[in-house]
């Protein structure tokens, strides 16, 4: 990857994880900790691959996105801020009555995203169809999805897993956001995953398994991924739950609960620390 590509990209990874913590700060509710674990992938997805127009969103040849793990919505909203899709000023309007950013994402408010998600499981069943349906009508859009770990203890994703197999849906890019923790602790504790990757590789997937935050890694895997014909592709990305901001990292507590004043100045310090050192 081109140096002064990776800088910018880390850059704006950090300005995303400064608006994730303003926007549920603002709120005085959210999910900072699985949206700070998304932030390398959608930024690499919002400024280096996807094929969007932020000035038609509805493009039909566009390629599409899912956040199917939508508590994550504060990460995706800062991404489409920043992609041109709404003003910044709409970030301090999280969660409020008749704001177009609610507490999930919402296709019918929000300029920019595919599709209304929430419900845990559902994300990558709605991608099958898109990426089957780009098939059907011989376009060569790709479809993209970033799923949780602890959504996949919903059986509804495996039902998904197998026909996208069958289908042969090689427009299919998932990410699997493995930050190890969910809503009500570890994902080990709860219902363990692992081995993950043999799951995946047994339903006819390509796989591959990354580090999350490193964009050279997700760039490079991409390419490969590209490169895979007839098959759908699963890549594993290992993330740090409320990465950047050391008080909310792998602490289950920050899945769903926004930072106070202090915790707020603290966090962007940080950051802003992060940043100098990126130069």
């Amino acid at each position: 990857m081109d140096k002064d590509l990776l800088t910018d990209l880390k850059h704006k990874a950090i300005q995303v994880r400064k608006e994730i913590v303003k926007m549920t700060y603002k709120a005085t509710s959210g999910h900072p900790g699985g949206s700070l674990s998304s932030v390398e992938m959608l930024v690499y997805l919002y400024f280096k691959e996807l094929r969007i127009d932020n000035k038609n969103p509805k493009w039909e040849v566009r390629d599409r996105f899912i956040l199917s793990k939508g508590h994550a919505a504060p990460a995706l909203y800062a991404v489409l801020s920043m992609r041109g899709f709404f003003k910044k000023d709409e970030l301090r309007t999280l969660r409020k009555i008749d704001s177009k950013l609610q507490g999930h994402p919402d296709m019918l408010l929000t300029p920019g995203v595919d599709m209304t998600t929430g419900s845990l499981g559902q994300g990558l069943s709605i991608a099958n169809g898109m990426a089957l349906g780009a098939k059907i009508i011989h376009e060569d859009f790709n479809v993209f999805v970033i799923i949780g770990d602890g959504e996949c203890q919903e059986g509804m994703v495996w039902e998904a897993a197998m026909a996208a197999s069958y289908h042969k849906l090689d427009n299919l890019f998932v990410f699997l956001d493995y930050n190890g923790i969910q809503l009500d602790g570890f994902v080990k504790d709860i219902m363990e995953l692992q081995p993950i990757m043999d799951k995946w590789k047994s339903f006819g997937w390509w796989v591959r398994e990354i580090d999350g935050h490193n964009f050279e890694e997700i760039e490079s895997t991409l390419k490969d991924a590209k490169q895979k014909k007839t098959s759908p592709k699963m890549i594993i990305a290992h993330t740090i739950k409320g990465k950047g901001i050391s008080f909310m990292e792998n602490d289950p507590q920050w899945h769903g609960k926004a930072p106070n004043e202090e915790q707020l100045k603290f966090a962007l310090k940080e950051l802003e620390e992060d940043e100098r050192r990126i130069g």
